[in-house]
């Protein structure tokens, strides 16, 4: 790639930079830590990973951290995996989360969103009230730390008080969609033996009731470890036999009690998307969370009290328990339960409207999808409390960030943004004092160690390299859940270079600091020596308008050969003709490289993806060379299984 210096798209003013609160610690942590008082950012990140303790230690300090029991010292045991963060301490973060009750008691912690788009608010003193009675309730049920609880439910305020309860008696919180089967669901919660179960009769979604209470029932049967359903009738539906109701269980005017767990105590299980095997239960622990999340949004996402944090996300995916930290800075948290784009492409715009969102987050294809549609933000909505846009689950193409500082507004801070379920957390992205050049990630995040590497282990500059992590972060797995030797856990992450996270994706590191996100190393086209993200292929292919979606493999052949077909779902109308074959053809040589022009482009009736949206490309892959359907993907984690049924007879036909 290029490294010579463009004009940035966007830069923040000197008031903007002097007001940031990333600004303000810097200058904190010089005085009480000797953090460097000169070179900006690019001294501060410095000194945050060459002096790891210390940096962890001043962000405990800066947003005044409860330890109940004090800490011997930050880290214990640095090794990866298995280093040992704070040990001795204790703490709760459901604590830390309503700590804003105590000043600001009527205003708005929650602003809930449904299709209808009218917000409507739950106060602090009311989110800490239904707090404090399910709390108390779940220990009446027999709930002691470390018992998991689970939650079958859509983006509403239940479900963040579910998980707060939780977290205040030291349960383990896990939740899904209600859009996930029965057998995703199980894949995931059985796995880890819930003792109680949150559910909804139904949700609703693109202006349709969906009915859930078949699946809730099967769930029950399936789950013997439960000793409790609690009903929340989203529909109206009445509760079903021997479940609880919701409104009995948060009824009272009860404080909750935080139990005061061990710094690595778990908080919650997350999943990979498991596209082969059963998905990955990831285990993050209370006070990592807690700590990785202060930095990253009250440092790198700037939010604080005055705030409106919307990100457009369901609780299925790491989005979810990310924006419901928001909490932690005392910032108001917008949940939006419904479909992104209903009743037309602009539907997300109108909710950042209409809840005077400050930091608005989607995805890079929603951005994609309302450039194509010909959708207008600033023209159709008063967007003016809208200070950043930040997207992620795939990197956000150049025409995105584009489009963005065209039809939002000029002065708009994009931060495209890039981590994983794996950490909960952003390695590279947001930065409120940086410049934004286009179709880049403005730095890596502070504390964290982000480097890229070659196959040897030697770190690369402007060039194309693998995505990996040094030092130890907080919010890294604490373990998978039944994985008693670890080897799972290692093997994820660890195998390739000892005693550094290897995450999977690839990514250059520019000589400006920024950083470029390549796509999944583990699908990466290798071509003659070449190697190429498949987001680069997408981001050039997808600027067609005939194009609605595409994906694209690279397949080893027996003869030493190599098969790159590229399928594309076409939008309404178009036909794969031998005038957009060539043009296609024509935009990858030109635009990224005539090695990477693919050998076959296959009309495909769509794209198969995980629950949370990404392209499933090695699972693709893997049935093109053979591997059976039941051995090369898990069935539950997929969108449309029918789809793939497309690609497996491909495989069979192929001479």
């Amino acid at each position: 790639m290029s490294t010579v210096n463009p004009q940035p798209l966007w830069q923040p003013t000197a008031e903007r930079i002097a007001e940031a609160r990333i600004t303000r610690f810097q200058a904190w942590a010089t005085e009480h830590h000797g953090a460097p008082a000169d070179g900006g950012y690019a001294a501060l990140h410095r000194w945050s990973v060459e002096e790891l303790e210390t940096f962890w230690k001043a962000v405990t300090e800066w947003f005044d951290v409860r330890f109940t029991t004090p800490y011997k010292r930050v880290l214990g045991d640095r090794s990866m995996p298995g280093a040992q963060w704070f040990p001795g301490a204790t703490l709760n973060y459901a604590e830390h989360a309503l700590r804003a009750a105590d000043s600001r008691a009527d205003e708005p912690a929650l602003l809930h969103v449904d299709e209808t788009h009218d917000p409507r608010p739950v106060t602090w003193a009311d989110l800490r009230r239904q707090v404090g009675s399910l709390a108390a309730e779940l220990r009446a049920l027999g709930v002691r730390p470390g018992d998991r609880v689970s939650g079958y439910l859509p983006n509403i305020p239940e479900a963040v008080v579910a998980l707060l309860a939780t977290a205040a008696v030291g349960g383990v919180w896990t939740s899904c969609a209600p859009d996930f089967g029965a057998r995703s669901v199980l894949d995931r919660f059985q796995q880890v033996e819930p003792v109680v179960l949150f559910t909804v009769d139904g949700y609703r979604y693109g202006g349709k009731e969906h009915d859930r209470r078949e699946i809730v029932a099967e769930l029950r049967r399936e789950l013997p470890t439960l000793r409790a359903v609690v009903h929340i009738p989203l529909l109206g539906a009445d509760a079903p036999d021997g479940a609880l109701e919701w409104s009995a269980l948060t009824a009272a005017d009860t404080a909750p009690v935080f139990e005061q767990v061990p710094f690595d105590h778990p908080l919650w299980v997350l999943y990979s998307s498991g596209t082969t095997g059963l998905p990955k239960a990831i285990v993050q622990s209370q006070g990592g969370i807690l700590v990785e999340h202060l930095k990253q949004l009250g440092l790198h996402c700037d939010l604080g009290p005055e705030d409106r944090f919307f990100w457009y996300t369901s609780t299925g995916w790491m989005m979810w328990n990310f924006l419901v930290s928001g909490l932690l800075t005392g910032t108001t948290v917008v949940l939006y339960d419904g479909s992104p784009g209903h009743p037309d492409t602009g539907a997300q715009w109108r909710i950042a409207e209409r809840t005077g969102a400050t930091l608005y987050g989607t995805s890079a294809a929603y951005v994609m999808a309302c450039r194509k549609a010909g959708v207008h933000p600033s023209r159709d909505h008063d967007l003016s409390a809208v200070k950043c846009v930040a997207t992620t689950g795939s990197p956000l193409p150049p025409d995105g960030f584009r489009w963005l500082h065209d039809e939002v507004r000029h002065d708009l801070w994009i931060a495209s943004v890039s981590g994983g379920t794996d950490v909960c957390s952003c390695f590279a992205g947001a930065v409120p004092t940086l410049p934004v050049h286009i179709g880049e990630l403005q730095a890596p995040c502070l504390g964290t160690d982000l480097q890229s590497w070659d196959p040897s282990g030697e770190p690369l500059t402007d060039e194309v390299g693998e995505l990996v992590v040094t030092n130890p972060m907080p919010s890294m797995p604490i373990h998978f859940w039944n994985d008693p030797d670890g080897s799972r856990y290692h093997d994820s992450y660890f195998d390739t270079y000892p005693g550094v996270w290897r995450h999977g994706d690839w990514i250059t590191l520019t000589s400006r600091g920024s950083v470029v996100i390549h796509g999944r190393s583990d699908s990466t086209l290798n071509r003659q020596g070449v190697r190429m993200g498949s987001a680069d292929i997408y981001e050039a292919v997808e600027r067609l308008p005939e194009i609605k979606e595409s994906l694209v493999v690279g397949i080893e052949q027996p003869d030493g050969g190599y098969w790159m077909p590229l399928f594309v779902h076409l939008a309404p109308g178009a036909t794969l003709d031998d005038d957009l074959t060539d043009r296609i053809r024509k935009t990858i040589r030109t635009q990224l490289s005539p090695r990477h022009v693919p050998d076959e482009i296959i009309e495909v009736p769509g794209i198969p993806h995980t629950l949370t949206g990404k392209r499933i490309e090695v699972p693709v892959k893997r049935l093109l060379q053979g591997t059976p359907l039941e051995k090369a993907v898990n069935p539950g984690s997929i969108d449309n299984l029918d789809l793939l049924a497309h690609y497996q007879e491909l495989a069979r036909t192929r001479p």
